[in-house]
């Protein structure tokens, strides 16, 4: 997974920075579509126009849109086995957003810290569901591939 992610940082022209510096909207949106390029075919009852759904945020509660929330947040590290990773996201809001977008992202992150606890994984990635819903409930800007 952390293989993936390099490999989409460097496809799109994102460095790893040293310190807090971020990317562009251009960018983030390139590394978002690649994400969404490994994902979507992976679940073929999810559409592209699903997937833009989801994008535009309508969050649909089904196994396969889901388990495709499920991929690309893998692909961006917010989620492992259905445990937000906070500490990860924290990190890869610094890589794969713009600056401008960073502030309100980490009150997000953390607004939604707890928001997988107690969920089951399987069989429905009902996890990954409920970390988008809480971010997009929470972050004015709200941005998914």
């Amino acid at each position: 997974m952390k293989l993936d992610l390099l490999l989409i940082c460097l496809a799109v022209g994102i460095s790893v920075p040293a310190s807090d510096a971020g990317v562009t909207e251009e960018q983030m949106w390139a590394a978002g579509k690649l994400m969404r390029d490994v994902c979507l075919p992976k679940f073929p009852k999810v559409s592209a126009e699903v997937a833009d759904g989801i994008r535009n945020g309508q969050i649909p509660n089904s196994k396969d849109t889901n388990c495709y929330i499920n991929c690309v947040l893998e692909m961006m590290q917010a989620i492992k086995k259905g445990k937000f990773q906070v500490e990860a996201s924290l990190k890869q809001m610094d890589v794969l957003l713009p600056d401008n977008y960073k502030a309100e992202y980490r009150q997000g992150i953390t607004a939604c810290k707890d928001s997988t606890v107690g969920l089951k994984n399987a069989p429905n990635c009902d996890p990954a569901q409920a970390l988008l819903s809480c971010l997009k409930s929470n972050i004015k800007v709200f941005v998914f591939p």
